[in-house]
């Protein structure tokens, strides 16, 4: 399992591979019932501590993403749909309440704002 995290970002590690997870479960790239590195074996690929692997998977244990079967280690949970992307579009709300707010500061109109999401919407 690829995952990429920066020392160099601000945000805990243990946050970005949680994130990270979580983004593989809901675009099915990780699928329910799949077995997920040990916390050791993740710690070494990604040479972190286990206490930071080992937060992560409990993160996502505590918001459904994954399930802990004793003695045999962290799999994919089924995930309810409707209940994921209600959460993230409360994510970009809150995202775009923060440009609307910096827009509105700058008098940076609408219209401006509408072009810069067509032109990142095109380039994803």
């Amino acid at each position: 399992m690829e995952i990429i995290i920066s020392n160099s970002n601000g945000v805990p590690i243990y946050e970005q591979i949680k994130e990270q997870i979580k983004a593989k479960i809901v675009s099915n790239e990780l699928k329910e019932n799949e077995l997920l590195p040990s916390i050791r074996t993740l710690a070494k690929d990604l040479r972190c501590s286990v206490i930071t692997t080992k937060n992560a998977y409990e993160e996502l244990v505590k918001e459904g993403y994954v399930k802990n079967v004793p003695a045999k280690g962290f799999y994919v949970a089924k995930i309810n749909k409707d209940v994921v992307l209600e959460e993230q579009l409360n994510k970009i709300e809150e995202l775009l309440d923060k440009v609307v707010n910096i827009a509105k500061i700058n008098n940076i109109n609408k219209k401006t704002l509408k072009e810069i999401l067509d032109i990142l919407w095109e380039d994803k």
